[in-house]
């Protein structure tokens, strides 16, 4: 078995996919107007509108902007640059600046616009 992507289900589908290229400075793929992808070397993000619950069962089955259980993490190069370049962004989302966490990574936190929460690290070299 292999995870193939986590998705973000949201009524905001253009706003998250403004955020999410600008904060990976990569593009997502369009499939449709209610469907995309950004694509890692190692991971995909998928992001969907709430239209595309009736495909899984109806409105019931997943709610936008309700997660407080998950964190999308993305490793990055150099967490600090990565902040720096972002603070103006992230400034309403933002829940930790840069801290160095006991396991070893340097870890940014912040929220998306539906409070999805995010976390861009770096591991430390020793």
């Amino acid at each position: 078995m292999n995870l193939v992507s986590i998705r973000i289900i949201t009524a905001n589908i253009n706003g998250l996919i403004a955020f999410y290229e600008q904060v990976t400075q990569s593009s997502v793929v369009h499939y449709t107007p209610d469907f995309v992808e950004l694509k890692t070397k190692t991971a995909t993000l998928a992001i969907g509108s709430t239209r595309t619950l009736q495909f899984f069962g109806g409105d019931s089955v997943a709610q936008s902007a309700t997660n407080r259980s998950v964190i999308i993490e993305f490793r990055v190069e150099d967490v600090d640059r990565d902040y720096e370049r972002l603070a103006d962004l992230l400034q309403p989302y933002l829940v930790q600046k840069p801290t160095l966490m006991p396991w070893g990574n340097k870890s940014l936190l912040f929220r998306d616009p539906d409070g999805n929460l995010v976390n861009l690290f770096t591991p430390v070299k020793k």
